[in-house]
């Protein structure tokens, strides 16, 4: 019985493996007949033109006054440049602004109060009124414009080498949270 069992599948497997398959060898010859391989030619290699290092033009990085920030042929007051801020008058004034960087304020309203314009900043649930000469900030922002659309900072920022230098900074009107513009 095993043996006709056996005999029975050989056969069976042998019918199925007839054929020559014409019909698809034909299908694979006709849709294969137009390939080829695309590869993209290479790109064209440029010549190298070396860039022209104008000395004169850009700042020396190891200037002995940057290297030596303390040396005594420095301009200036001798200690950070001819920008350095005023320490004692922050701590006098003791403005709730001066103790929060710019990017946490926001310019939220602007009011024009007898021909001097007035902006109106917000810090965390806190409202502040700015005018023309006040201090925002932890660069020791001078407020030295204010319009409908934006407060202008000067900031005083120092490098790495102990210099103060100058920065210009803008805060400007931000729009109700939610509102479609």
């Amino acid at each position: 019985m095993k043996r006709l069992i056996l005999v029975a599948l050989c056969g069976a497997l042998g019918a199925c493996s007839g054929g020559d398959h014409d019909d698809l060898k034909k299908w694979m010859a006709d849709n294969t007949k137009d390939m080829r391989g695309r590869i993209p030619k290479l790109p064209e290699v440029k010549a190298y033109e070396p860039v022209p290092y104008d000395v004169e033009v850009l700042l020396d990085p190891f200037k002995a006054s940057k290297i030596e920030p303390e040396s005594k042929n420095r301009q200036g007051s001798g200690k950070g440049g001819a920008f350095q801020p005023d320490f004692e008058a922050r701590d006098l004034r003791n403005s709730l602004l001066e103790k929060y960087p710019v990017e946490s304020l926001k310019m939220i309203g602007y009011l024009n109060i007898n021909r001097r314009p007035i902006a109106v900043i917000q810090v965390e649930n806190k409202v502040k009124q700015v005018k023309v000469g006040d201090y925002v900030g932890l660069d020791f922002g001078l407020v030295t414009q204010v319009t409908e659309k934006e407060v202008l900072l000067r900031e005083l920022i120092q490098d790495s080498a102990g210099d103060w230098s100058e920065r210009t900074s803008s805060l400007y009107l931000q729009g109700k949270e939610g509102s479609n513009k």
